[in-house]
């Protein structure tokens, strides 16, 4: 059996993409680790979509509210993306995956992922009736955008991965030239 029923169309998203669909046998599929997918959809409307997000770490001189700029205008694409096939802002509800803390040792972009996530749609009026945030395991992601369902497996565990190294430099010694 696959993970997919055969009539099925799949429709598989990439990290900064964002699909809508009325379409009953569309079923949206992504990867997710520290990046966050959030599935919405208006029951009444029979219209869903999702999204699959990472916010940028912040970097010297960024602030929080700059690297959300990306967050927020993937998350008002989908609900955009929605009202445009007919949905109702104040009939929405969401359901929201990944978020994972992918490496040690470095600042936790998925509890950023996911808190951001929620603000947001706290924010927005937008009802969480399902979640799935934090952990150290990837998942897998399934979305039924005309029926709601949601369906996650965890990837395989693996250890979590140490913060990279910093590469290390040839040591000069007094007196040496390297030529090229």
């Amino acid at each position: 059996m696959t993970d997919v029923d055969l009539d099925s169309k799949r429709v598989n998203l990439i990290q900064g993409e964002y699909k809508v669909s009325a379409d009953p046998k569309v079923v949206f599929s992504t990867l997710l680790g520290s990046c966050v997918g959030a599935c919405i959809r208006d029951p009444i409307a029979g219209v869903g979509g999702m999204n699959h997000f990472l916010l940028p770490g912040n970097d010297v001189g960024s602030s929080s509210s700059e690297s959300e700029r990306f967050g927020v205008h993937l998350m008002e694409l989908l609900v955009n993306g929605l009202m445009r096939h007919g949905a109702q802002r104040d009939r929405l509800v969401a359901k929201i995956f990944g978020g994972a803390r992918m490496m040690q040792g470095l600042s936790d972009i998925g509890k950023k992922n996911a808190d951001f996530a929620k603000r947001f749609l706290n924010y927005e009026g937008i009802r969480i009736v399902g979640s799935d945030l934090g952990g150290e395991r990837g998942r897998r992601l399934h979305f039924w955008p005309v029926t709601g369902r949601a369906r996650q497996s965890y990837i395989a565990s693996v250890e979590t991965m140490p913060a990279p190294a910093a590469p290390s430099l040839p040591r000069c010694v007094a007196g040496e030239v390297d030529l090229f």
